[in-house]
């Protein structure tokens, strides 16, 4: 990419969001960018989820930090660590020894948050937290594997470690996989920064603009409880029926995925209540959300389809698309190229905290990370550790540009 104009690259990016899978992280697992099943019941987790978030330590490989530099350590340490979302604290207690041992001012906030205020040019950000299942904890041939290496604590090490090389701010947040706590409570405590970086991977030469949003709704029907012989519908079959006109009006759409409206039913009940004198049934349903579109066009498609029952809306998380032009984009590009790589503009069909800092904070901002998405809660996961060296050079070059 190195001489194109800008107008060139936003032609790129829209053929690499075009084509859905030519782009890093485009597979199906990354789409849901982190949205497990966990994420996708309101953070509701199943009892095998439960049991894996308190199971033993990690099948970890002997002497795993032997000839690793410091860098490489930290990143062993922390994909060492079980930090399941809601159980982050003993990752956080590794986060924050490290910024202790650079003399730099720390601590852990209320929700678990790791918070390392500095220089506020630029805040580095990303999340501590894991999905369940354990990968084996090993370093072969370069390659550290291990659950979270990729998503996201190859990210978040790489922000830690050129945060302590360049003295700008850095925030690691809790739960991202399910609630983004960490991430609602950092803008409800915080003050906006100049500039801001939030850790996922990308690639450590890809840098992400854009993400769809999320929108999750529970639909409720009642209905009187009558033989089934009677024509009129009953509850369970006004659920289906508001169900498959809304779906219907989105696939009718022609665009690409990034572009699309994707809906998912996630949950169905339906059936007597317990006095036995009526039928109710209940839907949980998501959408992800195109910056093209605001949460209250899809809002209005989906509540303009109701003809029994109502909905109810949980709380959305916006879509975002940045500008290539901004001062945090054109850093990168920079910054990348100084490492002899050529950079790649990405836009995400899943969901990530940058939607969040993006629906309140007006500053630049843009999502970077090594690893390849694809790997995202894998049971396969794994990340170079060159790429991961290469990452914090690439950081660490964005970071002195945006505080010059």
């Amino acid at each position: 990419m190195s001489g194109i104009h800008l107008t060139e690259e936003e032609r790129a990016e829209a053929d690499d969001a075009a084509s859905e899978g030519r782009t890093n992280g485009q597979t199906a697992a990354a789409e849901t960018n982190g949205q497990t099943a966990a994420a996708e019941t309101n953070g509701q987790r199943t009892d095998e989820e439960r049991e894996m978030m308190h199971a033993e330590p990690f099948d970890v490989q002997a002497d795993l930090t032997e000839g690793l530099n410091e860098a490489q350590t930290l990143l062993a340490d922390l994909v060492s660590t079980p930090s399941v979302s809601g159980d982050e604290s003993e990752a956080a207690a590794v986060l924050k020894a490290f910024f202790e041992a650079h003399d730099r001012e720390v601590w852990i906030d209320e929700v678990g948050n790791v918070r390392a205020p500095a220089d506020d040019s630029v805040l580095l950000t990303s999340h501590i937290d894991t999905v369940p299942g354990e990968v084996p904890v090993k370093i072969e041939d370069g390659v550290l594997w291990g659950r979270g290496s990729v998503d996201a604590t190859g990210p978040l090490a790489s922000m830690a470690v050129a945060a302590v090389e360049t003295g700008v701010s850095f925030a690691g947040v809790v739960e991202e996989e399910t609630s983004s706590t960490g991430a609602w409570h950092l803008l409800e405590d915080r003050a906006e920064p100049d500039a801001l970086i939030n850790g996922e991977p990308s690639g450590w030469d890809g840098i992400t603009l854009g993400y769809r949003g999320f929108l999750s709704g529970t639909y409720v029907a009642t209905s009187e409880l009558g033989h089934s012989s009677r024509p009129e519908n009953n509850a369970i079959q006004s659920a289906v029926d508001w169900w498959s006109r809304v779906a219907d009006f989105f696939e009718s759409e022609e665009e690409g995925v990034f572009d699309t409206v994707t809906t998912k039913p996630v949950n169905f009940e339906g059936g007597p209540t317990e006095d036995g004198l009526a039928v109710e049934a209940t839907v949980d349903v998501q959408f992800r959300v195109p910056p093209r579109l605001t949460i209250e066009d899809v809002q209005e498609v989906a509540e303009g389809e109701l003809a029994e029952g109502s909905v109810h809306w949980e709380k959305p998380i916006p879509p975002v698309m940045t500008s290539p032009r901004t001062e945090v984009a054109r850093a990168f590009r920079v910054a990348i190229r100084q490492e002899d790589g050529d950079p790649r503009l990405l836009r995400k069909t899943g969901t990530s905290d940058m939607n969040i800092f993006a629906g309140q904070w007006d500053c630049p901002m843009a999502t970077y990370g090594p690893g390849d998405s694809d790997l995202d809660h894998a049971p396969n996961e794994h990340l170079d550790l060159a790429e991961y060296d290469a990452a914090i050079d690439v950081l660490t070059g964005v970071c002195e540009t945006l505080t010059e």
